[in-house]
């Protein structure tokens, strides 16, 4: 319970308008971080919850609380339908639906879509299984909300079970910075050699596989936020929490585990389980991300934070710690 008052506060900010200005000023870093997502850990054999289960549950009333709070303002859409053209699109064009097992999943990138897409094309029958080895296809053997009529799509939205997963917005970011420019040629040609050109004194030459973590940071915040890549447009904006009620939100921290919540409510087949981290992924560590963030202009980072707060805000997640103190560490 010692946990709420800093999170009702930050609710508190986050349906303010003055958020924008509290970011400005600084004000935002004397609010207590959200609780930490804690890792999955077994129950206790006396029947009383551990101390990860509590926060566990704390985090996600909290979370909860603050998407009431927020989507219930008068301005924030009800539905899909009250979304303007272009947000409905790119939500519908997220959610895959499972007419089998009645379930809606929004997918977002870097925070383990492929995977949910392996269980789905296994659970079509697609694959025979989630290990099977190979270049993930995002397209086909997949079926999209968007593509169906409108009475198909209230329908589903009304009647399925609906579930995210959700990751750190800073660590998003980083994840996908570190893998298409340093990894996908095709990323490196479309965005890394614009990035460059634009931002770096001299840049016209860059094959674009050299682009700087600020550089990025920069580019973001010159992009309109409704035509951003999918790999770092906001999961706000992805997934519109409040035009789609979400029956369980998963977070990157307790995948596996929250995986299973979903897997065991869908009833799916006991041969299906969540697909292990390949050997060849990278992950972001908390002591990558420091060195990045503490390695980036701070006055970069806050100028950001307004176009990602909501997610911040919505699913609990603390502020990035660039004080001084914290990057002498």
């Amino acid at each position: 319970a010692a946990l709420l008052p800093s999170m009702l506060m930050f609710g508190v900010i986050l349906a303010s308008s003055g958020l924008l200005l509290m970011i400005e000023r600084g004000i935002l870093a004397q609010v207590g971080p959200p609780p930490p997502h804690p890792p999955a850990g077994p129950s206790r054999r006396d029947g009383r919850d551990s101390p990860a289960e509590l926060e566990l549950e704390v985090l996600r009333d909290t979370r909860n609380r603050t998407i009431r709070a927020l989507c219930g303002q008068r301005s924030m859409p009800r539905s899909v339908w009250e979304l303007p053209p272009g947000q409905r699109r790119t939500v519908l064009r997220h959610l895959l639906v499972s007419d089998k097992y009645r379930f809606l999943y929004c997918y977002v990138p870097k925070v383990a879509c492929s995977n949910w897409k392996r269980i789905l094309k296994v659970l079509d029958g697609a694959l025979e299984s989630v290990d099977v080895q190979g270049k993930m296809d995002h397209k086909s053997d997949l079926v999209f909300l968007g593509d169906m009529k409108p009475e198909e799509i209230s329908y589903r939205l009304k009647h399925y079970y609906k579930f995210i997963f959700v990751r750190n917005p800073m660590e998003r970011l980083l994840s996908a910075y570190r893998n298409k420019f340093g990894e996908i040629k095709e990323y490196q040609q479309k965005y890394g050699v614009e990035i460059v050109r634009r931002y770096r004194k001299n840049g016209g030459n860059s094959a674009g596989d050299d682009v700087t973590f600020s550089e990025f940071l920069r580019y973001l915040l010159d992009e309109d936020v409704e035509r951003m890549n999918e790999h770092w447009m906001p999961i706000y904006n992805l997934c519109q929490p409040c035009a789609v009620r979400y029956d369980f939100i998963g977070s990157y921290e307790r995948l596996h585990a929250d995986a299973n919540h979903v897997l065991e409510h869908i009833q799916s087949p006991s041969f299906v389980r969540f697909p292990e981290r390949q050997a060849w992924y990278k992950p972001v560590t908390a002591e990558t991300l420091h060195y990045y963030l503490c390695n980036t202009q701070r006055r970069l980072i806050r100028e950001l934070l307004p176009k990602y707060i909501l997610d911040f805000s919505l699913f609990a997640y603390p502020l990035p710690n660039i004080t001084s103190e914290f990057c002498r560490q």
